[in-house]
C-alpha cells in the first residue's frame, strides 16, 4: 500500500513511522528543504504529558476585554479580519465553559498519556539523541484564584491516573532552587515529577534519517503541495509542481496550513494559525533543571542539555511575520525581568524562531479518516504537536 504524508514536521514524521511500521511504502512531501522546518523547528522543547489542558476557559474568557486591548504583552491580536476568523472566534468562546475545559483537557491528557508510552516505546527501537530528559516541570502559581483552579484540575487529572500535585512556594523551591531568583510572586505550584524534555527538531530529523535508511520512506522535499484530486469522494491523486503522486492513501499533517488544502474539498477544520516564538540562550549556573512555566508571562524555560530554551506568547495576526523581532525583543525583555538569572543574556548573538501554531476552538486535535474516502488528517495539535505527536502518529496510522 502506498501512503503520502504531507507535512514533514514532527506530526508528519511520526506517522510515516508508524505507517512504515505497518509495512506500508510511504512518501512525504514538504515544501521546505529539511525536515522539521516550521512550528517543529523551535518549540518550547517540553513533553508536557501533565500539562496539555485546553486553552479556552472561563479564567481566559475573563481576561479577553484586556487581551483584546493589547494590555497583555504575551498576546498580541491583530488578525485580518474574515469569515474563517469569524467562525473560529465564536466556536473558541464556545469553549470556554467550566464543563468543556474539563472534557477538553480531560480528553488531550489521555492522548498525552499515551503518547508518553509511545515515546518510550520508540526510543528502544530507534537510536536517537535528541537531548531527552525525564526533568520534571512546574507550572507557577500567583494567585490564591490560581491555586484554587489548580487544586480543582489536579484532581481531575489523578482521577485519569496523573500525577500531579499543588505544592508551596518553599517546596517548589527545593525542588528547583532557580524559581527563588525569579522576580513575579507565586504562592506556589503545581509539579509533575513524569514531565520530559527534548529537542524536537533533533527528534523529528533523526527519526527522518533513520526511517529512510530502515525502512521504505521517502523523502520529497522542496516539493509544494498545488491540490488534491478526489472524484466521488474518493482519493484519486494529488498535485505537486514537482509532477503527480497516485497514492492509495493520503494523511494531511500541514498544521496551520491545513485549512488552506482542505477547504475546497469542503472539509473544514477550523484551525487557525497562533504564532509563538522562542530564543535559545546558553546556561548558567544559576539555570533550571526542572522545566518552568510562568503562566502570567505565558513563557516557559526549559534545559536542553548546555542550553536554555526560552518559549510562549500566543499571537493572533494571520500568517504574518512582520512583528517577529519586535515581539522576539518584547519576549527577551520579559524573560529579563522576570528571570534575570535563569540563562546568558550577555551572548552576541541570540537564536530567535518563530512558528505558526495550529489551534483548534478546543484544543484537541484532529486525526483520523475524512469525508473523503482514502484522506486522512492529523493536524490541528496547537501547542502541544511536540507532546501529542506520537500519540496522534500511532492512532492516524492504526486507521488507515
Amino acid at each position: 500500500m502506498d501512503v503520502v504524508v504531507l507535512g514533514a514536521g514532527v506530526i508528519g514524521i511520526t506517522t510515516a513511522y508508524y505507517l512504515s511500521e505497518k509495512g506500508y511504502r510511504v512518501t512525504v512531501v514538504d515544501s521546505e528543504d529539511e525536515l522539521a522546518s516550521g512550528a517543529s523547528g523551535g518549540n518550547g522543547g517540553q513533553l508536557s504529558y501533565s500539562f496539555s489542558d485546553a486553552m479556552a476557559s472561563p479564567a481566559l474568557l475573563a481576561k479577553m476585554p484586556k487581551l483584546v486591548m493589547g494590555l497583555d504583552p504575551a498576546f498580541c491580536i491583530r488578525p485580518p479580519i474574515n469569515t474563517h476568523l469569524i467562525r473560529w472566534g465564536l466556536s473558541f468562546l464556545a469553549q470556554c465553559t467550566t464543563s468543556k475545559n474539563h472534557q477538553n483537557t480531560a480528553e488531550i491528557l489521555k492522548l498525552s498519556l499515551k503518547s508518553s508510552m509511545l515515546m518510550e516505546k520508540i526510543q528502544s527501537v530507534v537510536p536517537l539523541d535528541f537531548t531527552f530528559r525525564q526533568s520534571g516541570k512546574l507550572v507557577m502559581l500567583p494567585t490564591p484564584a490560581a491555586q484554587h483552579e489548580a487544586e480543582e484540575i489536579c484532581r481531575l487529572k489523578r482521577q485519569l491516573g496523573c500525577s500531579v500535585q499543588v505544592v508551596s512556594f518553599e517546596r517548589a523551591s527545593e525542588l528547583e532552587p532557580a524559581i527563588k531568583h525569579m522576580k513575579n510572586s507565586y504562592l506556589g505550584a503545581v509539579y509533575s515529577e513524569n514531565d520530559e524534555v527534548g529537542n524536537s527538531q533533533e527528534f523529528t530529523v533523526g527519526l527522518g534519517k533513520w526511517l529512510a535508511d530502515n525502512r521504505d520512506v521517502e523523502f520529497r522535499l522542496n516539493t509544494k503541495v498545488k491540490k488534491i484530486v478526489t472524484q466521488n469522494n474518493r482519493l484519486q491523486a494529488v498535485e505537486t509542481d514537482r509532477g503527480r503522486l497516485d497514492p492509495d492513501a493520503l494523511v494531511v499533517c500541514m498544521g496551520s496550513w491545513s485549512h488552506q488544502i482542505l477547504q475546497p474539498l469542503g472539509i473544514h477544520t477550523n484551525i487557525y494559525p497562533m504564532r509563538g516564538y522562542s530564543m535559545t540562550l546558553p546556561a548558567t549556573k544559576k539555570s533550571n533543571l526542572v522545566s518552568i512555566t510562568d503562566p502570567g508571562s505565558k513563557m516557559v524555560f526549559t534545559r536542553l542539555g548546555d542550553q536554555i530554551r526560552i518559549a510562549g506568547f500566543a499571537d493572533f495576526v494571520g500568517f504574518s511575520t512582520a512583528k517577529d523581532n519586535e515581539r522576539t525583543q518584547t519576549m527577551l525583555a520579559t524573560a529579563i525581568k522576570i528571570a534575570p538569572e535563569i540563562a546568558d543574556y550577555g551572548v552576541d548573538s541570540i537564536h530567535g524562531w518563530g512558528g505558526f501554531r495550529p489551534l483548534t476552538p478546543d484544543s484537541r486535535p484532529l486525526t483520523g479518516p475524512s469525508r473523503i474516502s482514502g484522506l486522512h488528517l492529523n493536524t490541528g495539535h496547537g501547542m502541544l504537536g511536540w507532546t501529542l505527536a506520537c500519540a496522534t502518529g500511532h492512532a492516524v496510522a492504526s486507521g488507515v
